[in-house]
């Protein structure tokens, strides 16, 4: 495989700013691609995480789906979460050539022609659609369309060049696998999964912004206006408090509302106070280089932990109580 250096115009230089990156406007032919190539553009670790709260979603539903089916409509699920995340980098090619984080990208990086992505994420998205129509049912296909067209369409094309809050708008479109889980099974949506979509909605611009104060100069230089480029790292932080405090009270709703019990209750409370103690030294923390971050790289980490504990709660209380 080639480096991922300048084979390609489009594998511009971290530092190259503006006037390198009119290189990368060009479609730059597919320069020993392998299948790694093709599975990073689905961004994965996204992926992993719609796909688990997906399936948490599927679990706590009233309805049982048959287990063939339930396979065939997480994976489906998967496949159009990777389908958004294609989408997202075909958009942002000339951007991430410009961001030392994701340079190294198969399309910034010439690994794979940009117009053999675009055909490959629309293949997944109308696949996926179709099968999780046919597998479960047409409001769960819609939904999924929803969420991908939300993700590539509204955040990255419309929202995130434009606006600082585009995290808060455009955190909705990652919001949506535990709703289309539970539609999947149900054939409708109740309380629970949207008290889930709410809880993620709110979870998502404390945990980007954690790493986005962490490389806002890759942000700066890209000319994306992420909330701690255009209004600094102390309004940042003043709003990673806010959210966390909205988050640990959002956290515990579904005991609160009767619709789970006592060891999801306790969980979520626990979940979110630590959330919170851990957004406070990023609150109080006063560092502007990246190695003086160390309160936010510590939130961002735990913020991975507490989605998957706090839903594995939901779910592990949802199977003790029916036994």
């Amino acid at each position: 495989m080639p480096t991922e250096a300048a084979t390609c115009p489009t594998a511009v230089a971290p530092g190259a700013g503006r006037a390198g990156a009119g290189a990368a406007e060009g479609v730059c032919p597919s320069i020993g691609s392998d299948w790694t190539d093709w599975v990073r553009l689905l961004k994965p670790r996204v992926m992993s995480l719609a796909v688990f709260t997906a399936a948490c979603g599927l679990v706590l539903a009233p309805e049982r789906m048959p287990p063939l089916l339930a396979l065939a409509a997480i994976l489906a699920i998967a496949v159009g979460a990777g389908a958004a995340g294609a989408l997202n980098q075909v958009i942002e090619a000339e951007v991430d050539a410009r961001m030392a984080r994701t340079a190294a990208r198969p399309l910034p990086a010439g690994r794979i022609a940009r117009d053999e992505a675009l055909a490959f994420a629309l293949l997944l998205a109308c696949g996926s659609v179709t099968v999780l129509a046919l597998a479960a049912n047409l409001l769960a296909a819609g939904l999924l369309a929803v969420s991908i067209l939300a993700y590539a369409l509204v955040y990255t094309l419309w929202l995130k060049p434009r606006t600082p809050q585009n995290i808060v708008i455009g955190g909705a479109a990652g919001a949506f696998p535990p709703v289309i889980g539970w539609a999947a099974a149900a054939g409708e949506v109740g309380l629970l999964p949207l008290l889930l979509f709410l809880i993620i909605l709110l979870w998502t611009p404390p945990h980007f912004w954690a790493l986005a104060m962490r490389v806002r100069a890759d942000y700066a230089r890209a000319g994306i206006p992420m909330l701690p480029v255009t209004h600094g790292l102390e309004a940042t932080r003043r709003q990673i408090l806010a959210y966390a405090v909205l988050l640990a009270a959002a956290g515990p709703l579904p005991f609160l509302l009767g619709l789970a019990g006592p060891l999801y209750g306790i969980s979520a409370l626990a979940l979110g106070l630590a959330f919170l103690a851990l957004a406070v030294p990023v609150a109080r923390n006063r560092g502007e280089e990246p190695t003086a971050l160390q309160p936010e790289k510590r939130l961002f980490a735990f913020s991975i932990l507490y989605l998957f504990l706090l839903f594995a709660s939901l779910v592990t209380d949802a199977l003790v109580g029916a036994r």
